[in-house]
């Protein structure tokens, strides 16, 4: 991730702790990862965990790659390095996030191992859980399903570095939790 660019800042550490926070809210943040292929039902399930989670009393916040590429990372395409920017851009917002003690739940297909280490160490080092969620389908079940009309697309060379196509997923190796999505229903995952 770097270094900052800007030389002339400082941390400005604030007078309430995550434990007060904590207990305002009755609440621990973390941040809960889902990660696969477009169409694998990474939104729809995670939509489905923040409306339980939701009637149960629990703050959570989705984070969906479509939704934040109309905003926080408008200026970013789908080159490997845009994509690493993407990554650690909302790594950063949903630390942010978790550290509120706000349930963060990411949508992104997040297609390189080493974006979602970097994910994951930036949450351990601030003592923040992190869960990663693998919807895994296989590329034939999220090409039928292709609700966006994406594959058909990107089949048709319309769309350039398409996860699955002509770009890499490089799928998690030990995920806390593995999803089957082809075989799992909604309300089951």
């Amino acid at each position: 991730m770097g270094e900052p660019k800007a030389t002339n800042i400082t941390w400005h550490k604030g007078d309430v702790t995550r434990e007060e926070r904590q207990n305002a809210t009755n609440q621990h943040g973390l941040t809960v990862w889902f990660t696969g292929l477009s169409a694998s039902g990474k939104s729809t399930i995670a939509s489905a965990l923040e409306q339980h989670l939701l009637t149960s009393s629990h703050i959570a916040y989705r984070l969906d790659g479509d939704n934040i590429r109309f905003g926080l990372n408008k200026n970013l395409g789908f080159s490997q390095q845009d994509r690493e920017e993407n990554i650690r851009r909302i790594s950063e917002v949903a630390k942010l996030f978790a550290d509120s003690t706000v349930i963060a739940l990411t949508s992104f297909i997040s297609p390189y191992k080493a974006d979602r280490d970097i994910a994951r160490k930036l949450h351990e080092d601030s003592g923040l859980p992190f869960v990663e969620v693998f919807v895994d389908v296989p590329i034939e079940v999220a090409e039928k399903r292709d609700p966006k009309g994406l594959y058909k697309k990107a089949r048709a060379g319309e769309i350039k570095h398409f996860t699955g196509i002509d770009a890499p997923y490089e799928a998690p190796e030990s995920p806390e939790i593995h999803i089957h999505g082809d075989k799992t229903s909604v309300d089951e995952a």
